[in-house]
């Protein structure tokens, strides 16, 4: 009887967040193919306890260890010993033990890994598939970070994970059956670079739940005032949120502002960084921090920005809002990957102008803006299921559903 051992870098649950979002629903697929085997990490005791409550009756079996490798630390060792320091900071010796052990008790048939940073813990030599959804290639957004920032040591500490960590995909992707991305962007690059072809790189987009993320619900009042509203949602001490958010509420929000002066900005999501705390100084702002719920701030906006420089993949904040009948104004950046077309599902631009223009111009027509809501939604429904999304992980395990 088929089982599998599913290899995740945070436990799913909650799914709250874009990683642990893509994980559960993945998760999920995979129980109704077989039995599954979680071995997982988590960022905190209380992140931990929470995943197992939900998770342990649902598996085969389950084992969570809390993360404890320091920044700092993980660097001087991946130094050391020339690896990446993404696979130092999630590295357990424990949860390798743990891992040995299942593959040793001969049960374990199918392997999916999820996130590049699980593939340490892959045996070197098993029998049967191994699928390795590597979700983004995190190689290519070091390089990014390392042209951005030419300040020493962080540009050289950024070039060094690009490298490195581009030869270490490279070599896991050469074992895996297949590997999958995100989006046919990500899948398309990392053909490129590894040389493998679409039989052993393939792209399975994320989903929506759109019965979760459905705006007839009723939901709590929030984020009143009397200017019209723009939310942005996200993890809010992840590099590219917080480049996003000081771009729009330094140089954005004052352009809107100039044509709707009581225009409001909400930043909602947890872990706000000191620097995205300081941005509620500026006129208009609010940062929320954690919420125990997106959806009402969501409900809330009269529009919903997504003006990241830097994005891989596909953005689920996107999705959560176009199901919610959100209209949305994303750079270019936010919006690649997404199937739907800019002006009639959301409005895209690239620059401090251009974004400010796209959101005046929601702000001032509302039958349009409720328009290309309903456009959005609609797109949602019938694309991005997590279903339809997932299906092709039968066929790749060789796995009934």
């Amino acid at each position: 009887m088929p089982e599998i051992l599913f290899l995740v870098h945070r436990a799913p649950w909650p799914p709250d967040r874009g990683d642990r979002i893509r994980s559960w629903h993945m998760f999920e697929a995979l129980a109704k193919l077989a039995p599954v085997h979680v071995a997982a990490l988590a960022d905190n005791a209380a992140d931990a306890e929470m995943a197992r409550e939900k998770m342990a009756p649902l598996c085969k079996s389950l084992c969570i260890e809390v993360r404890k490798a320091s920044r700092p630390f993980a660097l001087a060792q991946a130094v050391l010993r020339g690896e990446p320091v993404s696979n130092r900071l999630f590295r357990s010796t424990a949860l390798a033990r743990h891992v040995e052990t299942l593959i040793a008790g001969g049960s374990i048939t199918h392997i999916v890994a999820f996130s590049g940073q699980m593939a340490q813990y892959l045996p070197t030599r098993f029998d049967g598939p191994v699928i390795m959804d590597f979700v983004d290639v995190d190689s290519a957004k070091f390089a990014t970070y390392a042209a951005q920032d030419r300040r020493q040591p962080l540009h050289w500490v950024h070039a060094r994970e690009a490298r490195v960590l581009a030869d270490y995909e490279a070599e896991i992707a050469a074992r895996a059956d297949a590997s999958l991305f995100v989006s046919a962007a990500e899948a398309t690059l990392f053909r490129a670079r590894s040389g493998l072809d679409e039989d052993r790189v393939r792209a399975v987009e994320n989903g929506i739940d759109t019965e979760k993320f459905d705006p007839a619900q009723a939901f709590e009042p929030v984020g009143q005032g009397d200017g019209p509203l723009a939310v942005f949602t996200g993890q809010m001490d992840y590099r590219p949120n917080i480049d996003a958010v000081r771009w729009f509420a330094r140089d954005i929000l004052p352009l809107v502002r100039a044509a709707h002066p009581a225009a409001r900005f909400a930043i909602v999501g947890r872990a706000p960084t000191d620097e995205v705390r300081a941005l509620a100084d500026l006129p208009g702002v609010t940062v929320t921090g954690e919420v125990p719920d997106v959806r009402p701030w969501l409900a809330a906006a009269d529009a919903v920005i997504a003006p990241l420089l830097l994005a891989r993949g596909i953005q689920n904040k996107l999705l959560e809002a176009m199901a919610m009948a959100r209209p949305v104004v994303a750079s270019a950046a936010a919006a690649e990957g997404i199937d739907a077309a800019p002006g009639e599902h959301l409005l895209v631009a690239d620059d401090a102008p251009g974004l400010a223009a796209a959101l005046c111009a929601l702000f001032d027509d509302k039958a349009r803006a409720a328009a290309m809501g309903r456009a959005a939604r609609a797109r949602m429904i019938a694309r991005y299921g997590w279903d339809a999304r997932l299906a092709p992980l039968g066929e790749l395990l060789g796995l009934a559903a």
